[in-house]
């Protein structure tokens, strides 16, 4: 398998898969939404996250560490040791994968109703346990190609795998909903139609995950004898032992590990603290809903963007990690200042296009009360530039071997976030408080991480083109946007506005971006599409 060396490509391809999978992940949450309506969705997403928190412990850090681990052994031509890291690396996800899906299933009751304080979310918390197993195995499978140069498999697998969780989750969601009435009507108790229904919309995760798997093992197995060839013509000397490996594997991803789950478990002690403190309130009755309308509306909006962050991370950190190792710290300044000028390209105008056309995209896109999730989406959209920003130089620490630092951050972030959370909650802020206080925790570890960066590498961000230019671009994207939607909303539709203003506003940055000189032509030609971008900006003399 030829080595990739174009890391931004690289980085690019997974990007974009990262996206179409955040895509694919938004439309499979319309059609459920509209099954299974925001209480649904509000028992789905505390059983998602104590899902996602154990897939943090089984498996979350595996691709980042198998990849760096793997890239550090291919630098030095030792493919003996490389293939005995993918094989402990296996090792470990099964044993760990194993565990916390034998944990969801026999405990999953006791942690809906005394930890999440949802108890009708146990049915689907449940459901997906079979996808913790089989997910750390896609994680190490993906690592240790991305280990070894190539994204593709990665990027394929990621596709397939959210296409059958649209298709499974809809239509289990679909039958179960069904079921789930049929059950209510006899117990007299309506919450068993949405809790059915969100164990249906569960079966999507195994579904996607089954297939992912399938496909990884399909590539590994093809790419045996080339494997293989590089081993009998290892001339490194003796292999490390399986106790060097395994004790090298678990002290690369236990740093990763504790960062990755510091900074995600927010989201689990988010919901928590949050329906802990609605039921003092004797606001009950309410706690699903919004928490439905939080997670099912806005977070899937935001993270779309997002996904591109995490895709340049899991780029850079082997490509870092290789530098370093080289000792080619100017490189590595290089390699950090064009990946973060290329995510907040990306990241900065999606946050004000999320702003300026959050009811548009609310209204064609979900049914119901509205308004809510508008608001949500308008004050917290800025949350994309910086968990975008936290994320990457999460990264970046990672990749030159400061895989402790993250953690520190994070640590610190977690414990202003859940403090301000608390307080913000018993000022009867409701679910914005669960917005406000993740924004302030992302920006906390975009500031600690940034100076860490400076410490370590005597690294100095270029500002003008990373940050200024793309904002006053998103400036002139917005106002466009804004006068297109007060001129043409009671004229046409909400789908119509919504696509003149995608259309029309992202022509507008990437000219104010090309005439205020924030992006190049070496920029274009390495961004998905640029060139066709490139060959209009010259037709229209704008280059």
């Amino acid at each position: 398998m030829k080595k990739k060396t174009n890391f931004i490509v690289q980085g690019s391809i997974l990007a974009m898969a990262g996206i179409i999978s955040k895509l694919l992940g938004m439309v499979r949450r319309i059609p459920i939404e509209h099954i299974i309506g925001d209480v649904g969705n509000g028992y789905y997403s505390s059983a998602y996250e104590v899902y996602a928190f154990m897939l943090l412990i089984s498996c979350y850090s595996l691709p980042l560490a198998v990849s760096k681990v793997v890239s550090a052994k291919v630098t030095k031509r030792q493919y003996k040791n490389a293939e005995r890291v993918f094989q402990c690396a296996m090792f470990f996800a099964i044993v760990a994968g194993g565990l916390c899906f034998l944990i969801a299933e026999i405990f999953g009751d006791f942690i809906a109703t005394k930890f999440m304080l949802e108890p009708m979310s146990a049915l689907a918390l449940r459901v997906l346990g079979p996808a913790l197993l089989m997910v750390a195995m896609m994680g190490v499978l993906r690592g240790y190609f991305q280990g070894l140069g190539t994204m593709m498999p990665t990027a394929i697998s990621q596709v397939l795998e959210q296409i059958f969780v649209l298709i499974a989750s809809i239509i289990g969601s679909y039958i179960l909903f069904a079921r789930g009435e049929k059950v209510g009507a006899l117990l007299h108790n309506e919450d068993y139609a949405p809790a059915y229904g969100a164990a249906g919309a569960s079966i999507g995760p195994v579904a996607g995950a089954f297939v992912g798997l399938l496909f990884l093992i399909f590539v590994y197995v093809l790419y045996r004898p080339s494997a293989k060839r590089n081993v009998s013509r290892d001339k490194s000397g003796r292999p490390d032992s399986y106790g060097q490996i395994f004790r090298l594997i678990l002290l690369t991803i236990l740093p990763v590990l504790l960062s990755s789950t510091v900074y995600n478990i927010s989201n689990i002690l988010d919901i928590r603290i949050y329906n802990d403190i609605m039921i003092q309130k004797g606001l009950e009755d309410v706690k699903a809903y919004n928490l439905g309308v939080y997670s099912g509306k806005y977070r899937v909006l935001v993270n779309v963007p997002i996904a591109l962050a995490n895709a340049m991370c899991s780029s850079i950190v082997p490509v870092l990690t290789g530098l370093v190792m080289r000792e080619e710290f100017r490189q590595a300044r290089e390699k950090i200042n064009q990946t973060m000028r290329f995510t907040m390209i990306i990241a900065i105008p999606s946050a004000v296009g999320l702003a300026v056309l959050a009811r548009p995209i609310i209204t064609i896109l979900f049914r119901g009360e509205i308004d809510l999730a508008v608001n949500l989406l308008q004050v917290g959209s800025i949350s994309v530039i910086f968990y975008s920003m936290s994320t990457l130089t999460n990264g970046v620490l990672q990749g030159i071997n400061k895989m402790r630092v993250p953690v520190v951050h994070a640590v610190i972030a977690l414990v202003i976030h859940i403090i301000f959370l608390y307080v913000a909650l018993q000022m009867n802020m409701g679910i914005h408080a669960m917005v406000y206080a993740n924004i302030l925790f992302a920006l906390i570890v975009c500031i600690l991480n940034w100076f860490a960066i400076q410490k370590y590498l005597k690294y100095s961000q270029e500002i003008v083109r990373t940050f200024v230019i793309p904002m006053l671009s998103s400036v002139i994207m917005g106002v466009v946007i804004v006068v297109i939607n007060m001129t043409l909303q009671k004229i046409v539709g909400d789908f119509v506005v919504l696509i003149l203003g995608i259309a029309l506003g992202v022509t507008a940055y990437f000219v104010a971006m090309i005439l205020l000189k924030g992006i190049n032509e070496s920029d274009l030609k390495s961004m998905p599409g640029g060139r066709t971008v490139l060959a209009i900006a010259k037709k229209c003399k704008l280059m």
